[in-house]
């Protein structure tokens, strides 16, 4: 008999997608799957529709708890899917219909108990009348260890020159690992990374399926596009593979050198000293390069000015025709004194 596969959707607030969700599920060409809905807590109508859903398909359930986040949410479902294999999906995104049949073909070579299958996937771009402007496929292929754990600590993803690897929405994954390891709710993003990070450091076997099995909805509210919240988890991230992980954290010296930046930019005092102990590598580059911190007691003394100093003396993008004049009027005189001086 083919083992169950239990589907966990979890849907904070997205109702508008939630059906579309659950209905790639009920289409698996997999015939062994159950579908659990999670509802975060939602204020908009997910109650409504998800309990449509569970009156209406016998392999849908549905359950709502207190918000708590995403991290929350995953590990809420533990203790009630039944099946040999887990995925999780987020409610405003989908899979293929052959993804599930496509990953457990690849078993007959891997421990049922403790492998993660991963696939391609596309990410499907929205308007905010969530018409489809247009899909960009990203094509992943068999990864080693070390680029994986590599990768995971390269963000945000655009400072990577290459897509990230281990969607939830593309992985398959052994019920027994989660005995072992649940989502850390101090994250309230980056969960995903810290998660399957962890599975790599204890050698659980990842395989590549080639299929687009997954597809990414992006669209106008994105935890991803959450300024102070995505910096918040990324400090937070790189503080845990500190403790967790420290022959890692050279690898995330890029991604905490933007970090830093960026906090200086949004002048974000608390996140900024929450990061500054995780630098190991100098000199930092600052204020788009202009700047280069050869130590921590100059990047303390550089937070200090920042917090006085306009964005438009630092940052060029900033500048606008009147602030570029002013700089203009001011290099003027500045060169105009010096050349003074030195005839003097």
């Amino acid at each position: 008999m083919p083992a169950l596969v239990s589907i966990v959707v979890t849907s904070y607030n997205k109702a508008p997608y939630l059906e579309q969700s659950v209905q790639s599920v009920l289409d698996q060409t997999y015939p062994e799957i159950e579908c659990l809905i999670v509802d975060d807590g939602s204020t908009d109508n997910t109650r409504e529709v998800g309990e449509r859903l569970a009156s209406t398909y016998s392999r849908v359930s549905y359950y709502y708890k207190t918000n708590g986040g995403i991290s929350s949410a995953r590990n809420f479902s533990f203790p009630l899917f039944e099946g040999e294999w887990v995925q999780f999906l987020d409610a405003d995104d989908w899979i293929a219909e052959d993804k599930i049949e496509a990953q457990l073909k690849c078993l007959q070579d891997y421990p049922r108990d403790r492998v993660v299958f991963y696939s391609d996937y596309e990410r499907v771009f929205m308007d905010r009348d969530d018409t489809i402007l247009n899909r960009t496929p990203y094509h992943i292929g068999q990864l080693s260890k070390a680029q994986l754990m590599a990768r995971l600590l390269v963000c945000p993803d655009f400072l990577a020159d290459s897509p990230f690897p281990l969607l939830q929405q593309t992985m398959l994954m052994s019920r027994d690992l989660f005995r072992e390891k649940s989502f850390d709710e101090s994250l309230k993003a980056c969960e995903d990374r810290e998660f399957v990070l962890n599975l790599l450091h204890r050698d659980v076997p990842f395989v590549h399926v080639p299929i687009v099995g997954a597809f990414y909805r992006k669209h106008q509210s994105n935890l991803t596009d959450r300024g102070p919240l995505m910096r918040a988890s990324y400090a937070r991230y790189f503080e845990l593979v500190r403790q967790r992980y420290p022959d890692l954290l050279p690898l995330c010296q890029k991604s905490i050198h933007f970090l830093l930046e960026k906090t200086l930019e949004e002048k974000d005092r608390q996140t900024f000293h929450q990061v500054l102990p995780l630098v190991t590598q100098f000199p930092v580059p600052l204020f788009e390069g202009k700047v280069k911190a050869a130590n921590p007691f100059i990047l303390r003394w550089t937070e200090q000015l920042r917090q006085v100093l306009p964005n438009f003396l630092l940052y060029e993008r900033y500048r606008g025709p009147r602030s570029k004049r002013a700089i203009a009027t001011l290099s003027r005189l500045l060169g105009s004194t010096r050349a003074s001086d030195s005839t003097t």
